[in-house]
């Protein structure tokens, strides 16, 4: 019988309708930051961050950053090729050049080692990305960031409740970003965050994403050119609810993971390379993803011959990030291989909280017998 299987939804429980219908309710006047002041205060506690801005976006969050930075036109950010295009561009926002870079075959995450090949006096920080739940080597671009003088930001958000050496992503490097969109592991509908333990550029964030005034200017006077980001009430409401429930949303995603190495070791799905975990790291799993080996011979065209064939048994998959350099607004990077290569052979599968263990199965054993039919 065919069933339905979603690639991503959240976990809503009567606890965020409760939190929802409150802010609507009486979240207005002087209760309408009520909400993101326990946003606030929750995540900064989860993060063990000394600052934390909600924002509408990951997007929005990585602009402000950059901005406080001072970075704009002639100057470079290094971030990975292997990533979603909100990583970049905010970058292009400001004026700046990305400078792709390769990542790791085991993480799929930027390739410390090719950094340093890539930084010039241009360069002004690094972005890194923690894809689909795995982790960036983060004690060596620490590193990089130390003996360079570059800030290092983490978008962290695929990655919400992975660890990296008992901290969480995110909180780790000089900026963390996270998003909260309707697919990822914890959502305010749509949203982001930017945390910092930073003290020296928490009055220029506050500046900046309170469109230009400073705090305690008088009413209506702006100081400089600012944005605006902010997150909603009601959007703080549903992730307050939300992050009451963290470890059991992360566990979740692990459980379900953990359930599809079960079923591909079953269906003798052999070949395949899946999401990485260091022995010193925790993976949240936030989308599990098969990248195929040589025995397969994936390539985009049979790829997405495979999303096709399982989109007619229900199974929503969804292919690997293309390499960003590829896109027309931007040069290709030929010597970035392995993003080129991993683009061509993954696909990410289906990881809603709902999820059984028989509806990993059904995606499995759909899957597996499609591919040994076709080789």
């Amino acid at each position: 019988m065919k069933r339905t299987i979603p690639i991503a939804k959240p976990s809503i429980t009567s606890t965020e309708i409760e939190y929802v219908k409150d802010a609507v309710t009486n979240g207005w006047g002087e209760n309408c930051y009520d909400y993101l002041h326990k946003f606030k205060d929750q995540v900064k506690s989860y993060f063990n961050s000394s600052y934390a801005l909600p924002t509408s976006s990951c997007h929005g969050a990585l602009h402000l950053i950059l901005m406080a930075l001072g970075i704009g036109p002639g100057d470079e950010v290094i971030v990975p090729d292997s990533t979603w295009v909100g990583s970049v561009f905010p970058i292009s926002w400001t004026g700046a050049k990305p400078i792709f870079v390769d990542v790791r075959k085991d993480t799929w995450c930027i390739d410390p080692q090719k950094i340093e090949q890539k930084i010039s006096t241009k360069t002004k920080a690094v972005i890194v990305v923690h894809l689909y739940g795995n982790l960036c080597e983060m004690d060596e671009l620490m590193d990089i960031g130390e003996r360079y003088g570059l800030p290092i930001i983490e978008d962290a958000a695929e990655a919400l409740g992975s660890e990296y050496k008992g901290r969480k992503t995110g909180s780790i490097a000089d900026f963390g970003v996270f998003s909260f969109h309707g697919t990822k592991t914890i959502t305010t509908g749509e949203g982001g965050l930017l945390i910092t333990n930073r003290k020296d550029m928490e009055e220029k964030l506050y500046t900046i994403d309170n469109q230009g005034r400073k705090a305690g200017a008088k009413y209506f006077w702006v100081d400089e050119i600012g944005l605006k980001y902010k997150m909603s009430n009601l959007q703080a409401a549903l992730g307050t609810a939300q992050f009451q429930r963290a470890k059991e949303l992360v566990q979740a995603k692990r459980k379900i993971f953990n359930w599809y190495l079960e079923a591909f070791k079953d269906a003798n799905l052999n070949d395949i390379q899946t999401n990485y975990e260091q022995e010193y790291a925790k993976n949240s799993y936030w989308m599990p993803t098969i990248v195929f080996g040589n025995t397969w011979s994936m390539g985009l065209e049979k790829r997405d011959q495979l999303i096709t064939a399982m989109n007619k048994f229900g199974i929503n998959l969804r292919p690997f990030f293309y390499p960003v350099s590829g896109f027309p607004m931007y040069t290709k990077e030929k010597d970035n291989i392995v993003s080129s290569q991993i683009c061509c052979s993954g696909v990410n599968l289906p990881s809603f909280y709902d999820m059984t263990k028989q509806d990993v199965q059904y995606v499995v054993r759909h899957m597996a017998d499609y591919l040994i039919e076709l080789n």
